[in-house]
Parts: structure tokens; sequence; C-alpha cells
């Protein structure tokens, strides 16, 4: 323990001493691993982003009918443009035919002027919704209430509003029973929904909730509608989902064999795709990687060489004053696997800034992983042991009588 001990310590103080030489030793793996802390970072925290978005606006076991599908190519859209509007009538072919639904909201969304007295926003969501509704948790209210069945159904001009329009049109006022103009059109603010913040540089407070045939009223019933279907249990979802496939192709008269013409979407499949897409950033990060690696080691492995070089009088007396061919191996080994690491930790620690850094500038969310920091060290030690190796043997096979000779 004490010669492992001795051996980092000798091999700190040659970094110390040597500083210029040494950085430019280590900057193969200082790229490496900031790379992989950097894009594990941004990666991680775009996809936990990316997860909350999506399983906030489909909900976790939930999953939506709408007009085309997810389209992946231009194939897709071509195919899928033409297909028929999604109407509420749909969503009563789900409910006759689908034991496994518990409950279908019918959903349309625009975007609108909102207003309250001299208060104006420009493009504010409006979302209209059927009075299933209030079976999804993805509204909610944190003042006053949310609007009731009776009030969607008989189409009140009635509206849960976005903390974010509340704070903009009232500026901290109580908006509550106040009346707010959504297209030129009175509504009475019931209830505020509770802050949700920004996503990539987005808010999510911008929005006001109507009911679904006051929408049809101010925009027209002749736009496709989004059914948001919710299974009886989250183990029934994707036999939900059959279903209501099923339930779609009967209502509309498809034959065997023909494509669907709606497309069903679950938080599953879209998170899939976009993880196929992180898949090809991290495949990316490997070829870069491995490059800076290659480089890195062999350079470790040049400077050890001459390193061997440098103290081969101190290796011949060391042998003859009784140190095994092991000792030696071991001593320039643990001085390789050091230098590598220490590479690795001045890789991290720039990765993490780097991560820091372009989260606080822009609005890509990041997060450091541990594990990542783990298989940085942990890479750069194999580095170390790998290219270190030869240097060691080298140093291990010298004759102690021809080191002694050397000046």
């Amino acid at each position: 323990m004490s010669q492992l001990y001795e051996s980092v310590v000798l091999a700190l103080s040659s970094i110390w001493a040597n500083k210029l030489r040494s950085l430019l030793t280590l900057l193969g793996n200082i790229v490496a691993v900031s790379s992989i802390i950097t894009v594990v970072a941004l990666i991680t925290g775009v996809n936990a982003a990316v997860t909350d978005a999506i399983v906030s606006d489909l909900g976790a076991d939930s999953f939506t009918i709408q007009r085309m599908g997810i389209t992946q190519n231009e194939d897709d859209f071509e195919r899928m443009r033409n297909n028929p509007l999604v109407t509420l009538e749909d969503a009563e072919a789900v409910k006759r035919f689908a034991t496994s639904v518990a409950s279908i909201m019918a959903q349309a969304r625009t975007s609108t002027r909102v207003a309250y007295r001299d208060e104006e926003l420009e493009t504010v969501q409006v979302q209209g919704v059927s009075e299933e509704y209030l079976d999804f948790a993805t509204f909610d209210a944190e003042q006053g209430r949310m609007m009731t069945p009776t009030e969607v159904t008989r189409k009140r001009p009635v509206t849960l509003i976005g903390w974010g329009v509340a704070d903009r049109l009232f500026k901290g006022g109580d908006p509550l029973d106040k009346q707010i103009r959504i297209a030129g059109v009175p509504f009475t603010v019931v209830g505020v929904s509770k802050k949700k913040g920004a996503q990539f540089g987005q808010s999510m407070d911008e929005f006001v909730v109507i009911p679904l045939g006051r929408y049809q009223k101010l925009f027209g019933a002749r736009q496709s509608l989004q059914l948001m279907v919710k299974p009886r249990d989250a183990t029934l979802a994707t036999y939900a989902r059959d279903e209501a496939r099923v339930a779609l192709r009967v209502d509309r008269g498809l034959k065997p064999g023909a494509a669907d013409n709606f497309g069903i979407v679950a938080s599953d499949s879209v998170l899939g795709i976009f993880q196929q897409a992180t898949a090809g950033i991290a495949v990316l990060l490997v070829g870069i990687v491995g490059l800076s690696l290659l480089v890195g080691g062999i350079v470790i492995m040049n400077i050890m060489l001459m390193v061997v070089s440098e103290r081969t009088r101190e290796i011949g007396l060391r042998k003859a004053l009784g140190a095994k061919r092991r000792d030696i191996m071991s001593q320039v080994l643990t001085e390789s696997i050091t230098l590598s690491v220490v590479g690795g930790i001045l890789g991290i620690a720039l990765g993490a800034l780097f991560s820091t850094i372009i989260s606080s500038l822009t609005p890509v969310p990041s997060s450091v992983e541990l594990w990542s920091v783990a298989l940085g060290v942990v890479i750069t030690a194999a580095v170390g042991l790998f290219f270190g190796w030869m240097p060691a043997r080298r140093a291990a096979t010298l004759d102690p009588i021809e080191a002694l000779r050397r000046e």
C-alpha cells in the first residue's frame, strides 16, 4: 500500500512539475471525458423534460386519437394528409365498443387574442374541452374552481385560465369572476391553473380552457378534434388502444388490410421515437470519445516511454537493490493510470461546467449523472493501464548493469 501511495505521489509531483507538458499529454482524455459528461448531461436533461412534457400532455397511461399519427417521413405525411376529420361521432363509436376505456375527452386547440380591459395578449392557446376533461389530471385549478360538466355541456361562457395569463392580464390582482375577452367574446374566469413553468423556453402557462361547444361557435366546427382516451386501468392501456383502433375501423367502414385513416398516439411511442434520435447522438459520441481516447492513450504511452528513458539509472539502481520486475511494472503502471485519471477528472470538471453554461444560456436543460462521472474515471483508468503496459514492460526488462551505465 505504501508503494502504491508513493507511486501516486510521484506521478502527481511529476504532473505538477511539468504543467504544460502534462496538460498537452492529457488533452485527448480531457476532450473525451468532457464530451461524455456534457452530452450525457444534456441528453439526460432533455429526456427528462420531454418525458415530463409528454406525460403531462398525454398522461402516463392515456393515449390520443387524432387525424394524423406520428409522421417520420414525407411518405407518411402524404398518406395521412387526406384522412377524415376526427369528430364527436368517433368518440361515441369508441365508447360503444371499447369496454376497457374509462373516459374519452374531446379537445380542440388554436391560438387567439385574449384581453382584460386595456391589457391584451396577442397569442394565447385556447383549448376547447368536453365535459369529460375533469377525468384527466392534465387540468387543475389552484385558485377558484374547475368548469362544471353542466357548464361545459350547456356551453356556458366560462373559462379556466393559465397562471401566466392571470399574471399578465391582472398584474397580481384577483382574476376570479372577472370577465376577459377571448377572440372578442366575453368569458367569466372561474379558476386559475397552478404555475407549470417553461419547457425549452416555451411558457406552459399561456392558455385558457373553455367549453368545446363555445370553442366551435367561435372558431368553427369544421376542425378535427383530438380525443384523449383513458383506460380503466394502467395495465389495460395496450388493450384499450387495440379496442379503440378496431372500433374506429369498424365505424369508418375500413376493409381488412386497408391502412388506418386516423392516428393513435401514446406517450411511449412518442418517447420511443425521441429516444431513437438521442441514440444517434450517442453513436456520434462514441466516435468522438474513441478517437480522443486513442490519441490521448498514444500520447500517454509516448510520455511514459520518455519517462522510463529519463529514469533509466534510477530503475537500474532499484533493481540492483533488489526490486523485482513486478515492482517496477507496478510503479510505472500506477504513474500512467494516475496521469490518465487526472485528465479524466479535469474532463469531468470541464464537462460539468460546459453543460451548466449551455443550460443557463439556452432553454436546453441538463443533468450531470453520477454514472457518467464514474464512467469517465473508469475509462481513463483503463486507458492509462492499457497504454502504460508497454512502457512498464520495457522498464521491468531493463538490465540493471546496462541501466546503471546510462548517463
